[in-house]
């Protein structure tokens, strides 16, 4: 079977266009209801937290491909202007303020609706040059989702229970390892989750540099989780790795194949680069593998995709 062939029927097999109705913005966020968040919210016990964000720094993962940067840090005023009363204020006042330049997806972030299209078609089987055009994503913004992001976070830490503690690049996550892997944490994946995987491959690149970790090889998951992806009805799904499939991916003369048919075709919202390792960690010591996750993008009008400090509390 070819590339195109395989996208194309698993485009149709899994597609959810229509199903939130013509208008829909949220995709399968919908699954994430209150009564959901609600009974999220009762996970909390201990009161520890957990920011799931790497910094955003110069010292990022990015390396520059199709313009993604690491972020630049300028400051605007700083303790030397005030010392030296520079800044103009009456009575001693000073202060220090700031400005960052980043691209939106340079670090841990959610990619939003209209990040992928699948032969011109966006999300919910839009024209793509109707829904993002050069003054942005003017249907499905990653704004729409500011208030929802927040439910039952689940870890599913494969690299620790497949893999010993990290797996391999061009490893690829199938639904039996992710099953497995829910099975040795004594913890079910259930409708309007956010689910979290980690592989290992952040913490490698602390270890040994970033490396081609932007782009290049990399466990992650297999194509052929599309149907788990959709029947499991989960809201968001997120990775440690930076483009959340495995690579190289599992077809030649294919880009990102299983992004091509979660985002525009079943309207996941996928998050990258989330540090997982002290989550983890905490989750392997105490055995308890779900959470109360807030993950708020940011309300950037108009764009695909947002930087986001995910916060795990337990």
């Amino acid at each position: 079977m070819t590339p195109e062939d395989a996208i194309a029927e698993a485009a149709a097999a899994y597609s959810n266009w229509g199903r939130w109705g013509p208008d829909d913005v949220l995709g399968t966020v919908n699954f994430l209801d209150e009564a959901k968040r609600a009974a999220a919210a009762r996970l909390i016990r201990l009161g520890v937290s957990f920011s799931l964000a790497q910094r955003f720094d110069m010292n990022g993962p990015q390396n520059g491909w199709r313009r993604r940067t690491n972020p630049v840090h300028t400051m605007l005023d700083t303790g030397l202007d005030a010392v030296h009363g520079d800044q103009g204020f009456p009575h001693g006042f000073g202060g220090a303020d700031d400005v960052i330049a980043m691209p939106l997806q340079c670090s841990t972030q959610w990619d939003g609706l209209g990040h992928i299209f699948d032969h011109g078609r966006a999300w919910n089987g839009r024209p793509a040059d109707k829904v993002v055009t050069g003054e942005g994503d003017l249907v499905t913004g990653i704004e729409h989702l500011a208030p929802f992001v927040a439910g039952r976070g689940v870890l599913l830490d494969v690299g620790r229970v497949i893999g010993g503690g990290e797996l391999p690049d061009g490893f690829a996550i199938t639904e039996e390892h992710l099953n497995a892997t829910a099975e040795a944490h004594g913890v079910a994946v259930r409708c309007g989750d956010i689910v979290c995987v980690r592989t290992g491959r952040l913490a490698r690149a602390r270890r040994e540099g970033w490396g081609d970790y932007a782009g290049g090889p990399a466990p992650g998951l297999s194509f052929t989780t599309a149907g788990w992806l959709h029947r499991t009805e989960i809201a968001a799904i997120a990775t440690d790795t930076w483009g959340f499939e495995v690579r190289p991916n599992e077809f030649e003369n294919a880009f990102q194949p299983l992004h091509q048919v979660v985002i525009p075709h079943i309207g996941l919202l996928v998050g990258e680069m989330w540090d997982l390792e002290a989550l983890a960690a905490h989750c392997a010591g105490d055995c308890v593998h779900d959470f109360f996750l807030a993950a708020a993008p940011l309300p950037v009008t108009g764009a695909v995709g947002s930087p986001v400090n995910p916060l795990a509390i337990k």
